[in-house]
């Protein structure tokens, strides 16, 4: 199947979906959208990649754009201020290159080194400015990506999005340990987990600087709306775990809903492919129904006030932006080099990362 797509030009291509992952409903109901900042967006990430030291310099020129971290931000975050989404983009990309760091101290047997990063960047969570020289990159890049985001908003949010991505940095440690001795999480324990290392309420809070708004607790845990928010991140790493399976089988990988369904409930390879996709289909479908009862929320915002008309408006840019989710995951999977293992020499060594003694200083 094939459909137009932004990719890393300036020009839209024509980018084939194998047929096992095509998925019809988003590409009629979800048409891609891209923010007009992007082109600018590419070239300051890139600049701010070899900026922070995040990738060598050889990696950044031949792997950055192929990898499309921009351009599944810029996809997502549609109405954000061009200098929100620049922070978002570079905090994306930061936590792409932090993934990877993560695999590689798994597959290296390097946990002392895991340990200590692991601290250090709860600390540059809690007070980015202390730590924006540090000499580990991913802690200086860490700390100057969320001191950026921390400025656009009351302290109320950045103490929430702290609080939400500590959480994510613990299940990253879950992962390690999962990992290193082997354990593969059952089907109820992976998905609890996957909503942390997905980092769902970190995306979902990130919705509100691109609105220009705070909102509420009675609005953000109204139940339309976070279901709504839930089902475009779930979506998005169900996705992410139909399209990267034979990626994380050549890598040993026991994170993946596929690897929990085979392994836990005696399901085949292709009966867990199946169940992965039929779980992504439903969501799909469960969106559009989610997203029809919070329109009708945001309307009922609307109270005739001047703060009730705003918050009905941001309300829904967010649900819009959930919207936008849902095609601009699908494309970059499509696009991105992070899953065309077919194309690496080393199935299980992707070529973009920097697999030398990272983090052993």
């Amino acid at each position: 199947m094939h459909a137009l797509s932004h990719g890393t030009t300036s020009k839209p291509t024509t980018v084939a979906v194998p047929q096992a992952l095509s998925l019809p409903l988003i590409e009629a109901a979800f048409p891609r959208q891209i923010h007009p900042y992007w082109p600018k967006l590419q070239q300051e990430t890139r600049a701010w990649l070899l900026e922070k030291r995040l990738m060598p310099p050889d990696k950044v020129v031949e792997y950055a754009d192929g990898l499309c971290y921009t351009d599944l931000m810029a996809g997502y975050y549609t109405d954000a201020a061009d200098e929100v989404l620049q922070a978002i983009a570079d905090y994306s990309a930061w936590f792409f290159v932090w993934d990877d760091r993560h695999d590689r101290d798994i597959v290296h047997g390097r946990p002392a080194a895991w340990r200590r990063l692991k601290g250090l960047l709860h600390a540059a969570l809690d007070s980015p400015t202390d730590h924006l020289r540090h000499e580990d990159p991913l802690v200086a890049g860490l700390a100057d990506s969320v001191r950026r985001l921390y400025s656009f908003l009351p302290d109320t949010w950045n103490v929430r999005f702290a609080r939400h991505f500590h959480a994510v940095i613990e299940a990253y440690d879950r992962e390690f340990r999962n990992r290193t001795e082997g354990i593969v999480p059952t089907v109820e324990e992976y998905l609890e987990l996957r909503r942390l290392t997905f980092a769902h309420w970190i995306w979902t809070d990130l919705l509100e600087p691109s609105a220009g708004c705070e909102l509420p607790d009675a609005v953000r845990k109204n139940p339309s709306y976070r279901k709504a928010a839930l089902l475009s991140q779930e979506f998005a790493a169900w996705y992410n775990d139909l399209c990267s399976l034979p990626k994380e089988i050549a890598g040993s990988e026991v994170h993946n809903l596929g690897i929990s369904l085979i392994t836990h409930e005696g399901l085949t390879l292709e009966e867990a492919v199946a169940d992965v996709r039929h779980r992504v289909e439903e969501c799909v479908k469960e969106f559009l129904d989610a997203e029809r009862s919070a329109l009708k929320f945001a309307d009922s915002l609307d109270d005739g006030t001047t703060g009730g008309k705003e918050l009905g408006v941001a309300v829904r840019v967010c649900l819009g932006n959930m919207r936008n989710w849902f095609s601009s995951v699908y494309w970059f999977h499509h696009e991105s080099g992070r899953y065309m293992v077919d194309s690496w020499d080393d199935r299980s060594t992707p070529p973009y990362v920097n697999n030398e003694a990272a983090g052993e200083k």
